[in-house]
């Protein structure tokens, strides 16, 4: 199995300055926004659509009761909001097609 590895912030910064050529405290002030908007419009419960990457959506969880899975005790749950993300069918087909090919 392939070693895993992890893209960091870091990376996308050093990608883009790479790229398009900008000085790097340029490049990740325009990460650092990119990635600012996307949690913001979450953050209102917006949907954020990247065409060809995915979809995020937050979702609201009800309360419900659940079970300590040490004790076995019920346990209330409280209501939140969680994040979804869903793969669009382009980015799903280039890592099945990646981890095909290795």
């Amino acid at each position: 199995m392939a070693e895993q590895s992890t893209l960091t912030r870091a990376d996308l910064c050093e990608a883009v300055h790479e790229e398009v050529g900008l000085s790097r405290q340029e490049c990740s002030s325009m990460v650092e926004r990119t990635l600012d908007l996307i949690v913001e419009s979450l953050e209102r419960g917006e949907t954020v659509k990247l065409s060809g990457f995915g979809v995020f959506q937050v979702r609201e969880k009800r309360a419900r009761m659940g079970r300590n899975p040490k004790t076995g005790e019920p346990a209330a749950i409280n209501p939140r909001r969680v994040i979804s993300f869903r793969a669009s069918q382009i980015m799903k087909s280039k890592v099945h097609d990646a981890a095909v090919e290795a």
